[in-house]
């Protein structure tokens, strides 16, 4: 997820200046039909940040330098994964986000390891086995040292490089119902990049246009591979800005996608400005706008009419695991959202599916402090790395069995005053609580 929120702000001007050129949004094709499921409700995670044990990375290397907490085995989900879905199965859950790590698999050029291939043979067959659909991202910021040696991204050979290693895995896992992911995140994973300095900032436009490239690309090779699987690339909403880092590969992309992916987690409001603590990474301060992840549909409706929606991200983040200042509950933050969620589609908004960050509590890039699960785990203090339940687990799994919220529920926390998620519509047409809920 994108937890450095409005922190990489400067981070984005830099894209926007030195590696985007305006271009018109591409037509997008009309592929919503062939859906497995009427909504998808789902749980995410991803590989670096559950796993433990990392192999040798373009992460795994900053870690090893900075002044970061200790990765050390993360939540174990390399050996717990078993545990985490059966858990995920228990909250009702249908779809099963996480990501096959390029740098576990191919620790070398032209080099597979079988061991670590098995495990996510069996990683899908376990997420089948309870019945959920897999969702897989190909890259969520991690990416092996040998391509780091090779200029990461920048490094237009490395295209070709991510295209052998997706090739390997769609083929292993075509033909089961995949959602696929290509990149998470492209604009923050730019922005990543440029903050633990594995890119040179004049070297923005090589490596825009090799992601776009590799997008492309891949969601050739899903289609030729797997004709059921479906692809995206999940783009981070930057409340206000979005019209703009769209443009960095959301625009360039929008005719090889078969759903739009957004990760919704802040709000702004010219009475909530508290994204501004995002600037120092202290993002329990932010507080919520739930409403906006309508604001943010209705934007992406707008934008892309033709393509199906599905939130691939949201959540809440507390202070370590102690109860948020503002009062704010995780299961107040779920219910809360499904509602717009309800509202979003009653309105005409083609939802599919939601995903809930995360299923547990994770290494959120460089720190333990965050915590998003609805299961806790203390991974810096708890050698037994337990999952113990917060109040969203049984908040998420009445909403799944209801199909939604109750009937006349209403928010814990009200909409804003003046949205300004999409401004100027967000504010001057602002999403209506009074109105109907669809059942998702």
């Amino acid at each position: 997820m994108w937890r450095v929120g409005f922190g990489r702000l400067r981070s984005v001007l830099c894209v926007l200046v030195l590696g985007v050129v305006l271009v018109p949004v591409a037509a997008v094709p009309a592929q919503a039909h062939g859906w497995s499921r009427s909504f998808y409700w789902g749980v995410a995670t991803a590989g670096f940040q559950v796993e433990g044990t990392a192999p040798d990375s373009n992460w795994s290397r900053h870690v090893a330098s900075a002044d970061v907490d200790p990765y050390a085995r993360a939540t174990d989900f390399r050996h717990r994964y078993a545990e985490d879905i059966r858990l995920a199965k228990g909250m009702g859950v249908n779809t099963f986000r996480f990501s096959v790590e390029w740098a576990r698999v191919q620790p070398a050029p032209g080099v597979w390891d079988e061991r670590e291939l098995a495990y996510y043979d069996d990683v899908v067959a376990h997420v089948r086995a309870a019945g959920m659909t897999p969702m897989i991202t190909l890259d969520h910021w991690v990416y092996p040292g040998w391509i780091a040696d090779r200029g990461g991204f920048a490094a237009a050979r490395t295209v070709d490089d991510f295209l052998a290693f997706a090739r390997a895995v769609v083929q292993r896992y075509r033909g089961q119902g995949v959602l696929w992911v290509t990149f998470n995140e492209p604009v923050e994973f730019l922005n990543q990049e440029l903050k633990i300095g594995a890119l040179d900032p004049l070297r923005i436009p090589a490596w825009q246009a090799n992601v776009v490239r590799a997008h492309r690309r891949a969601y050739d090779l899903v289609h030729a591979l797997d004709p059921t699987g479906r692809v995206t690339s999940n783009q981070a909403f930057y409340p206000g800005f979005n019209a703009a880092t769209d443009a960095v590969v959301m625009d360039r992309i929008a005719d090889k996608l078969d759903f739009v992916g957004i990760d919704y987690y802040y709000g702004l409001s010219p009475t909530n400005l508290s994204a501004g603590h995002a600037l120092f990474d202290e993002l329990w301060k932010v507080r919520p706008q739930p409403e906006g992840i309508y604001h943010a549909l209705r934007y992406y409706a707008d934008r892309y009419p033709d393509l199906p929606l599905y939130v691939v991200e949201n959540g809440l983040p507390t202070d370590d695991a102690r109860p948020r200042a503002d009062g704010y509950t995780r299961a107040q933050s779920i219910r809360d959202t499904v509602f717009w969620l309800q509202r979003a589609k009653a309105d005409g908004m083609d939802v599919i599916g939601y995903n809930h960050w995360s299923i547990t509590d994770n290494y959120e890039w460089g720190s333990y402090r965050p915590r998003f699960g609805l299961y806790r785990v203390d991974a810096l203090t708890d050698p037994s790395l337990t999952r113990r339940p917060t109040d969203g687990v049984a908040a998420y799994r009445d909403v799944i069995r209801g199909g939604g919220v109750p009937p006349g529920y209403r928010p814990a926390r009200p909409p804003a005053p003046c949205s300004l998620v999409d401004p100027p519509r967000s504010c001057v047409a602002p999403a209506n609580p009074d109105g109907p809920l669809a059942p998702l």
